[in-house]
């Protein structure tokens, strides 16, 4: 008779320890990975995906698992990451570099980059409610167009692998449910999901099973040793919260992230002395607000001939909030940079030359989104209300 290793109700399954999260990891790379001749890792240069590259990397150099014909790195860099997350992932590429890996940096065109999208074209910062456009313009666009060019060049599908774990957010879980059976998978076996033939790639996460307790032994402790890599990875943890990243259970974004309530990870951050001259950054969020205000954008009247329900929907930014949102945020900079030249860190370029000076042109000649002139009123004007159906209600008069 079978003992049931459980011993009370309680107590759930045992956890998986380190060296079988790393076991369970080369199983799906072998059951998978023969498969295709390319494999291709998208690199944000977060915890997770930095762990899912330099294991990776280990596991070939260590002979664990055989490579493929190549293996294509594309670093996402979105101009918008925190400071420590930033130069973590130059070191890394350095290092990458030293055992024979070269990384694609992705990045947004020039029009399309968050900073210059909105005070170059003039469109309001993101939010959650309308208009969160901020994702697909700066990080999946891009990759998705770099992903098109491999394949195309190579002739075949690759098989992308994502940093993708369990437990990551309750959205993502959601589709990891979804997706985990397909092809007779299981989690512990990385999610593998075949697409169409004519698809770019099939993706395989093989560290989905990981704990995040996993994910920090690997970056501050195994990674940075010779025998695993000698990758600078515990330089991430600062991102996150220094030593106590793991207890935070933190997760980062853009600095200054228009979508959320607080800048939880900068905040994390500025505790730490070293990164407490990149306080200025608090002061981004506040502008991103500023330009979502009425008196800075432009407003349709509702008496254009358009087919639009939202006859009088806001618009864009004007010129003059543009150029004050431009120079508060160089102000940032030179501040950041000033205490970065007195003490050895590195320096911040929210707005470097190219992209100051794509700005000044978008300005000079006159650029505003599609269907709109600059010549609209701001939206802090009372106008008569223009329904959906074309009625008017004119403005109500009070006094003389």
């Amino acid at each position: 008779m079978k003992t049931n290793p459980q011993t009370n109700l309680f107590e759930g399954s045992r956890r998986l320890q380190m060296n079988e999260s790393i076991e369970l990891t080369i199983q799906s790379l072998h059951a998978y990975g023969p498969k295709y001749n390319y494999w291709c890792m998208a690199w944000s240069g977060g915890k997770d995906s930095t762990t899912l590259v330099t294991l990776i990397v280990w596991l070939i150099i260590s002979k664990k698992i055989n490579p493929p014909k190549k293996i294509y790195i594309m670093y996402a860099d979105t101009r918008l990451e925190l400071t420590p997350l930033f130069y973590a992932a130059q070191t890394i590429m350095e290092e990458l570099a030293e055992h024979g890996y070269k990384v694609e940096v992705v990045m947004a065109a020039m029009e399309n980059r968050f900073l210059t999208y909105i005070l170059g074209r003039g469109v309001p910062p993101p939010n959650n409610a309308t208009f969160r456009w901020c994702t697909s313009r700066i990080k999946i666009e891009p990759m998705q167009h770099a992903l098109e060019k491999l394949v195309g060049d190579l002739g075949e599908k690759v098989l992308m692998l994502t940093g993708v774990r369990q437990g990551e957010s309750a959205i993502r879980d959601a589709r990891i449910v979804l997706s985990c059976s397909k092809n007779g998978s299981e989690c512990g076996q990385g999610w593998y999901q075949e697409t169409l033939p004519k698809a770019l790639c099939d993706t395989l996460a093989p560290i989905l099973h990981w704990r995040v307790c996993h994910v920090w032994e690997w970056l501050k402790h195994w990674a940075p040793l010779p025998e695993y890599g000698d990758f600078s990875t515990e330089l991430i943890a600062d991102a996150y919260g220094g030593d106590e990243a793991e207890e935070l259970n933190a997760r980062t974004g853009c600095m200054g992230c228009p979508l959320t309530d607080k800048d939880t990870a900068l905040d994390n951050l500025l505790k730490k002395p070293k990164w407490a001259y990149l306080s200025p950054l608090k002061r981004l969020r506040p502008i991103y607000r500023e330009l979502r205000k009425p008196q800075n954008r432009l407003r349709k009247t509702g008496k254009e001939i358009t087919n639009e329900r939202n006859k009088q929907r806001m618009g864009p930014i004007t010129m003059s909030a543009r150029e004050s949102a431009f120079n508060e945020i160089l102000s940032i900079q030179d501040e950041i940079n000033e205490a970065a030249e007195l003490t050895g860190m590195p320096k911040v370029f929210l707005l470097n030359h190219e992209e100051q000076e794509f700005i000044k042109t978008c300005w000079a000649n006159n650029l505003w989104p599609n269907k709109w002139t600059g010549e609209e009123p701001t939206a802090d004007i009372p106008m008569d209300t223009v329904y959906a159906d074309g009625s008017i209600q004119p403005l109500i008069q009070f006094g003389n």
